[in-house]
């Protein structure tokens, strides 16, 4: 996929360059899911983009007027809304990243503060006014230009930074970038439900049906509450299938966990496999985004272990200076990357997982959405 080598998207038509210089990373698992009602930041940082492998824009297709074998054949197993009948292979850029481009005036519609893209493309390009780009950036969803694939090409830039190589694993474990799930003003950041809202998605599936345990502390916080609302409990000789985090920089598992997540590779989006035999044998994996697991794998919860007076601190014990956020309420995964994903497993034919999708779907706002 080219790594970190540098490239630059022209017009099609005119070679006219429509972007700085950016290197190709792992599309978000966020990118099409909504947030609150406030203006979100951008999808991507500056200098980076991404491919979206699925069709993307109109036209679309209400679920009433598509075969069941042409939505398998698109990799969607259960029924959806709406498919979109675009072209596939969008990139998406930054806002900040965009060269070359006037806006469409009569493609400038939205919902609320800004644009959001019911119209197709709203961008063309400057010089020979091909329409060549999306612009997003309405609330309630992520600021982002989607480069229409037939109306650019990509091209070699001038410079890479000597970066050619994506970071192996061990180089992000040492790294440790992760995602706090907090912010400043007490929401939860709004990459963590969606991320875990497609993570659960997989939990659920690997669960076969039955009673899935995660560890004490924030794990259980995302994922164990969900868990309990879409299984079924634990009960006499039913017991709970065990479910750890492991990857990269993680000591073995000392028994043996039924499920293990992990993180998919920020620029690869390959999903990193446990060794072959161990501990790990025969477990199931369940992708995580990378920053959201890293955070779970790295850090380190303040001790409920009273600070002393006089003396040092007893191993484990933080100061808690700054103080740690809190959120202001509980975690709610976002039902729309639930369901997107679980729609795209097909594990979902089998009837017992049907009906949670159906019931999700039916009651997307239902505890625990």
């Amino acid at each position: 996929m080219g790594g970190y080598v540098a490239a630059v998207f022209v017009c099609a038509r005119c070679d006219a360059a429509l972007t700085a210089p950016v290197s190709r990373v792992a599309l978000p698992v966020h990118a099409h899911h909504c947030y609150g009602h406030d203006l979100l930041p951008p999808l991507m940082a500056p200098r980076t983009y991404a491919v979206d492998p699925e069709p993307y824009g109109p036209p679309w297709r209400p679920w009433n007027e598509i075969e069941a074998a042409e939505a398998e054949a698109r990799g969607v197993y259960a029924p959806v809304h709406r498919l979109s009948f675009g072209e596939p292979g969008t990139i998406v850029i930054a806002p900040g990243d965009v060269r070359g481009t006037t806006l469409i005036p009569e493609r400038c519609d939205g919902y609320c503060h800004g644009l959001d893209g019911r119209d197709g493309p709203n961008l063309d390009c400057e010089q020979c006014g091909q329409a060549v780009a999306t612009l997003v950036d309405d609330c309630s969803v992520w600021q982002a230009v989607w480069l229409a694939p037939q109306a650019v090409r990509r091209v070699p830039a001038d410079s890479s930074d000597g970066l050619t190589e994506p970071p192996t694993w061990s180089t992000l474990a040492e790294g440790r970038q992760d995602t706090p799930p907090v912010e400043q003003c007490g929401a939860w950041n709004p990459v963590w439900p969606p991320s875990v809202g497609a993570a659960l998605a997989h939990l659920v599936a690997a669960s076969e049906g039955g009673p899935v345990a995660v560890p004490d502390g924030l794990m259980t916080d995302i994922f164990g509450y969900a868990l309990d609302a879409l299984l079924p409990p634990e009960r006499p000789g039913s017991p709970a299938k065990r479910a750890i985090l492991a990857g990269p920089g993680l000591p073995p598992a000392l028994s043996d966990p039924e499920i293990v997540l992990v993180p998919r590779h920020p620029i690869t989006d390959q999903v990193w496999q446990p060794p072959q035999g161990g501990a790990y044998a025969g477990a199931a994996v369940v992708p995580l985004a990378a920053g959201v697991w890293t955070y779970l794998a790295f850090h380190r919860a303040h001790s409920p272990v009273p600070v002393p007076v006089t003396g040092g601190l007893p191993d484990g014990v933080l100061r808690d200076d700054p103080l740690p956020l809190h959120p202001w309420g509980p975690f709610r995964p976002t039902s729309s990357a639930f369901l997107a994903t679980l729609a795209r497993l097909p594990a979902v034919r089998r009837p017992w997982l049907r009906a949670i999708y159906d019931r999700v779907t039916a009651h997307p706002y239902d505890r625990p959405f």
